[in-house]
């Protein structure tokens, strides 16, 4: 089967994020009342696998081991079938 996977990475709480400190800044600038801005990505990926916990676990392995860095950054997944084209 084929399945789409959505990974939200971000810097841990405790370490600095200089993106999110000059977006703050900028919106700052622009009058906003904005208190913290955290940056992430987001990476989206379509892959196959035999069913939805085989595609857990390829997702898990693809955080860990490639798309996230887990000294400094967390991640969280949402996986589902993809739709058919």
């Amino acid at each position: 089967m084929r399945y789409v996977a959505t990974l939200h990475v971000r810097t841990k709480p405790e370490v600095r994020d200089p993106q999110g400190e000059a977006a703050l800044g900028a919106l700052r600038s622009l009058g906003l009342d904005v208190s913290k801005v955290r940056t992430g990505k987001e990476i989206v990926v379509t892959f196959d696998a035999r069913d939805e916990a085989a595609a857990e676990e390829a997702i898990r392995t693809m955080g860990n081991e490639l798309l996230a860095n887990p000294v400094i950054e967390d991640y969280e997944y949402d996986v589902k079938e993809a739709q058919p084209a």
